[in-house]
């Protein structure tokens, strides 16, 4: 079984600022438990590229409409816009706004090949309803 997770991203694409692994995570739900995800976001929003999430599953994901809302509530906050991915087992897309309406985001199929490090952490954190984290990583 597969459970969502989340992680913020770093503005080089490189490094993950947090891991948002809530204990009341489920397959199809990640809750902001005590707001934390939402802390993070403000705390790191200028040192960000933006954040990754899991769906379960495998093949090319898309975010759904809570995703594209809450991607839209955090660059109209932070008067920025940002990169977001969303994982599957197999898969990564990176979704940008291109506009013109509010919630017209691209969703673009990252090569296998070019993944990010992070990309396959965020999946066996998926996967094992993982409580270790890669050394040193901030919860």
């Amino acid at each position: 079984m597969t459970l969502e997770a989340a992680a913020v991203i770093s503005v080089d694409e490189k490094e993950v600022l947090f891991w948002h692994l809530p204990p009341d995570r489920s397959i199809a739900f990640l809750p902001d438990t005590a707001g934390t995800l939402w802390d993070a976001l403000r705390k790191h929003w200028r040192q960000m590229a933006g954040t990754v999430h899991s769906h379960p599953g495998y093949g090319i994901p898309h975010p759904s409409y809570e995703d594209l809302t809450s991607y839209d509530a955090f660059e109209f906050w932070s008067d920025r816009r940002f990169r977001w991915w969303v994982a599957s087992m197999d898969r990564l897309v990176r979704v940008e706004w291109e506009g013109p309406e509010r919630y017209d985001y691209r969703v673009t199929p990252v090569d296998k090949d070019t993944e990010p490090p992070w990309a396959d952490e965020l999946r066996r954190l998926s996967r094992e309803k993982a409580t270790t984290l890669p050394a040193g990583m901030e919860v």
